[in-house]
């Protein structure tokens, strides 16, 4: 393998991708709906939730952090929760009722109704994720999708975040800009007069 080559086309495939999100009028909607979507539900006192596989898993932790902690600066922090953290807990349900419920049984046991489920799978297809959304949906849980082009996702989600693509990590290095997209704001929505003058 030539490495030089293939960092250079690795980043040229990735910025396409994101080209391809900066070019759509609509998907740039539903993030700016999505952004809405969480104000208004953190402002009434609800939290968001964030649930994946593997890497999705990790981005779930990683948006829930900037929640909780902060994105770009000092600010009270805001209810988030990752599903995907306690061991005791995963192992407890998956042993108890099986992977595929991993997350719909933590939705059941902490989420309320206004909440809102952030649903991440590259494929569109997790199950566990997939029955997350159906229990997040019976509880008045408002749900968005951070997906693929394809799944079943898409069609179950009050928004879907779908990248324009079918290759894994670029679709997980979208995801990450479209939750700091997010993330930052939420934050300057929120929190204003918090934020450092320029």
């Amino acid at each position: 393998m030539d490495g030089t080559q293939y960092i250079k086309s690795h980043f040229e495939k990735s910025i396409e991708v994101k080209q391809k999100i900066l070019t759509d009028g609509v998907l740039i909607e539903r993030i700016v709906k999505a952004s809405e979507l969480c104000i208004e539900a953190l402002q009434r006192g609800n939290k968001v939730m964030f649930a994946g596989n593997g890497g999705s898993a990790a981005d779930s932790q990683h948006l829930a952090a900037e929640f909780v902690s902060r994105f770009n600066f000092d600010r009270p922090g805001l209810p988030s929760i990752a599903l995907t953290t306690d061991t005791s807990m995963l192992t407890a349900i998956g042993n108890d009722y099986g992977f595929e419920n991993l997350f719909s049984r933590q939705v059941q046991a902490n989420g309320r109704e206004g909440d809102i489920f952030v649903g991440i799978s590259t494929s569109g297809n997790s199950v566990n994720v997939v029955k997350a959304v159906e229990q997040a949906k019976e509880m008045g849980i408002h749900t968005i999708a951070l997906c693929g082009d394809a799944g079943k996702l898409p069609e179950m989600c009050d928004i879907t975040l779908n990248v324009p693509s079918t290759c894994t990590p670029y679709i997980q290095e979208s995801h990450i800009s479209i939750g700091h997209i997010i993330c930052a704001i939420v934050e300057e929505t929120l929190f204003a007069k918090y934020k450092p003058k320029e």
